[in-house]
């Protein structure tokens, strides 16, 4: 099959030849100049009742081989992020076993002694979500009464984390966001836990376009005043702080702030629109990268990398600006859904047996969509087997009553 025959915006149908796949190369070695994770997402079990609300039922065989899939190609995995349906289906208890099954399976990669992780520890490896998912937003009290109980979720779940051995990474939280009155108790909730944590952590900072519950983080909806708040608790704690992810998708101010952190503290991006030009950097600094994208675009993002690795640094550039119209589309409003791209790519690729996701999430987008997801795919050189991947589309296509 060297063609699929496509749904068109006008209602239409559009034939579609494939391009072909890329040989993109795993590495000989670790990464080194650029430290980069790949948010994962979670695979469910075929035949669980994959509903909103739902507990959540894992394919634990599929979901982990996905993590090793990335490692083998020398990217770090961030687990139990946005991308594994937290806060959009991943409950906690599924949550802590994904952290527990994960960071086992690191350990098992760092002691194997694979080219791409040589040397590499489990933290390196593997860097978890610690959030306060587990509260009901419903019964939270008011004050420093609340204060507190957020303070105890998040103590939970960084203790789950780091028995896994895994990097922890401080999720923004919805209960905090719900009633914290100003930045002090914003300072009080982190700062505490700064305090208290043995070994530095990532602070995540995750826009509104992620998640609407978010708004005024930090205390402020000015993203000028609640960057103030940020890089002065981070001055504060500089030594608790291995670096900080920035999801707000503006280019600008990340920029802006990666010259402003103290230079212990690494700038993750998140930013999946312009993920080229702020790991590229600006000749003084550049970002490294935590990434949903990555999980779609892994291949890729490894051999970029490489490139930056061997000092070819606008090959490397090259390379990353050949995804970025993928990663634009997946990404696009409303925003959220973009772990339905993931999953899909996943899917079409091989690396799960159905397009299903936690939730029913799979129905976060359209057809058309999924549609345009897989041409860009195959431009990019993404699709690992075209053909496979045009007929597994197509029987999807089918069911959506396409072309019938």
């Amino acid at each position: 099959m060297s063609f699929l025959d496509l749904p068109a915006a006008d209602g239409g149908m559009k034939r579609y030849s494939l391009r072909g796949g890329t040989s993109w190369a795993r590495p000989a070695a670790p990464l080194t100049s650029r430290t980069v994770y790949a948010a994962a997402h979670v695979i469910p079990e075929v035949g669980a009742d994959n509903t909103p609300g739902a507990p959540a039922v894992l394919d634990w065989d599929s979901t982990l081989a996905y993590r090793s899939e990335l490692w083998s190609y020398g990217l770090g995995v961030a687990d139990a992020m946005d991308t594994a349906q937290r806060g959009m289906g991943l409950d906690w208890a599924a949550t802590q076993e994904l952290i527990k099954r994960s960071g086992a399976e690191a350990a098992a990669v760092a002691g194997s002694g694979a080219a791409a992780t040589a040397g590499k520890s489990v933290r390196d490896l593997l860097a978890c979500g610690a959030g306060t998912d587990q509260l009901d937003l419903t019964a939270l009290p008011s004050g420093r009464a609340g204060l507190d109980v957020v303070l105890e979720a998040y103590r939970e779940q960084i203790s789950v984390v780091s028995g896994a051995g895994a990097k922890v990474i401080l999720m923004a939280s919805r209960a905090l966001a719900a009633i914290a009155e100003g930045p002090e108790d914003y300072l009080y909730v982190y700062g505490t836990l700064l305090a208290e944590v043995d070994q530095p952590v990532v602070l995540h900072w995750l826009g509104t376009m992620f998640d609407p519950a978010l708004a005024g983080y930090w205390g402020s909806t000015d993203v000028a005043r609640a960057t103030e708040v940020f890089l002065g608790l981070i001055m504060d704690n500089a030594s608790a702080v291995d670096g900080v992810k920035v999801s707000l998708l503006d280019a600008s101010h990340e920029v802006s702030l990666r010259a402003a952190l103290p230079a212990s503290v690494r700038l993750y991006t998140g930013d999946d629109y312009n993920y080229p030009e702020l790991i590229h950097g600006d000749g003084t600094h550049h970002s490294d990268a935590l990434l949903g994208i990555f999980a779609a675009i892994y291949p890729a993002a490894s051999a970029a990398i490489q490139e930056y690795d061997a000092g070819n640094p606008d090959a490397g550039r090259a390379i990353l600006d050949s995804t970025r119209d993928l990663g634009l589309h997946i990404f696009s409003a409303p925003t959220f859904y973009y772990k339905t791209g993931v999953a899909f790519l996943s899917w079409i690729n091989g690396r799960q047996p159905g397009f299903q996701m936690v939730g029913g999430l799979q129905a976060g987008r359209s057809i058309l969509h999924l549609s345009r997801t897989f041409e860009l795919a195959d431009a990019a050189g993404l699709l690992e087997d075209p053909e496979e991947a045009a007929h597994r589309f197509g029987q999807l296509l089918g069911t959506y009553g396409v072309g019938v």
